[in-house]
C-alpha cells in the first residue's frame, strides 16, 4: 500500500462500505464517495457511471431489494493501489471488487466482477487484477 496517503485506513473505510451496505445506509454509503467517484461493474454486462447523482441510482435499488446473506465478506485483502474485497453482492453472488482512493481517503474508483471461484474453476468470470 505504498502508493496510499498516510491519514486514513483504506481498509477501514471497505469495513464501513460494508457497514453501509448492510445497514441500507445511502447517505452514509455515498458519503463514503469522492464526489467524482466513478464504478465500473462486469457483473452480469458492463456498467459504467461516474457522480455522486449516478452512484446514488446504481446503489439505491441493490439496498432496498437484498437477499439475506448480502453484502458477506469472504476476504478482505490491502493491494499496493487500493483495497481487493471479495464479498456477497445484493443478490449473494459472490463478487471481487477493487477500491482505489483519494488523497483524502475518499473512494475515488470501484471496479468489481464476478469472483473468480476459489476451487479453480474459472467458469465464474475473470476476476479484478489485485
Amino acid at each position: 500500500m505504498s502508493n496510499m496517503p498516510g491519514n486514513f485506513d483504506p481498509v477501514a473505510v471497505v469495513v464501513d462500505w460494508l457497514d453501509a451496505c448492510r445497514r441500507r445506509d445511502l447517505a452514509g454509503l455515498l458519503d463514503l464517495y469522492a464526489d467524482d467517484a466513478g464504478l465500473e461493474c462486469s457483473c452480469g454486462g458492463t456498467t459504467l457511471i461516474q457522480g455522486r447523482a449516478a452512484l446514488e441510482a446504481y446503489w439505491r435499488p441493490r439496498l432496498i431489494a437484498f437477499v439475506p446473506n448480502a453484502f458477506g465478506l469472504e476476504e478482505i485483502t490491502p493491494a499496493a493501489d487500493g483495497v481487493v474485497l471479495d464479498y456477497l453482492s445484493f443478490e449473494g453472488e459472490p463478487v471481487r471488487i477493487s477500491f482505489a482512493f483519494s488523497p483524502e481517503g475518499k473512494i475515488r474508483q470501484t471496479v468489481c466482477s464476478p469472483a473468480p471461484d476459489v476451487t479453480g474453476d474459472d467458469s465464474a468470470g475473470p476476476g479484478v487484477p489485485a
